[in-house]
């Protein structure tokens, strides 16, 4: 019996520790204000003519650290975004104890037209000039218990500064 019982703490033990080689990357900063994030982006943007996406999720949200997961690892995503677009993963908490950070979270949802409607994670893509020209629900996205590489490269594409020309307002 003793011998069974140490197997079977041996056993999980080695099934924590494969499990936590395997955990998904924490992409989300939550110290960081999102607005100022959301700036400092626009400002890069503007810069490299190019338009930003807002992958709006959080650390706590596991399809939102699949999807950044799936397009780091994947060097045609990647690629097709480092031309045309500044990535940012903008934290949202949609359970802040802090008064301050709950305003703030709504401030953010505000400035990109409520895209929680949506689910999480979901994409906001902004001109250089910080209009929000689209945002994407994730599951038309998804495949499985994963995403669908030509669907995601089919909503990158479509989405580009050449594909979508803007005009000053």
């Amino acid at each position: 019996m003793r011998k069974r019982i140490v197997f079977i703490l041996f056993a999980v033990c080695i099934m924590s520790t494969m499990q936590a080689q395997n955990a998904l990357k924490k992409d989300y900063d939550e110290q960081i204000n999102p607005m100022s994030q959301i700036d400092a982006a626009l400002v890069q943007a503007k810069e490299k003519g190019k338009f930003v996406v807002c992958q709006v999720g959080g650390n706590w949200c596991p399809w939102c650290l699949r999807f950044a997961d799936f397009i780091t690892n994947d060097s045609t995503i990647s690629q097709l975004i480092d031309d045309h677009f500044v990535y940012i993963h903008v934290n949202y908490d949609p359970h802040a104890d802090n008064k301050e950070q709950q305003e703030l979270a709504a401030e953010m949802m505000k400035r990109l037209n409520n895209p929680a409607r949506f689910g999480f994670p979901v994409f906001v893509i902004l001109d250089e000039n910080g209009r929000v020209l689209h945002i994407q629900d994730s599951s038309f996205l998804e495949e499985g218990k994963g995403y669908d590489k030509t669907k995601v490269i089919r909503f990158f594409k479509n989405w580009t500064p050449k594909a979508v020309p803007t005009f000053a307002p």
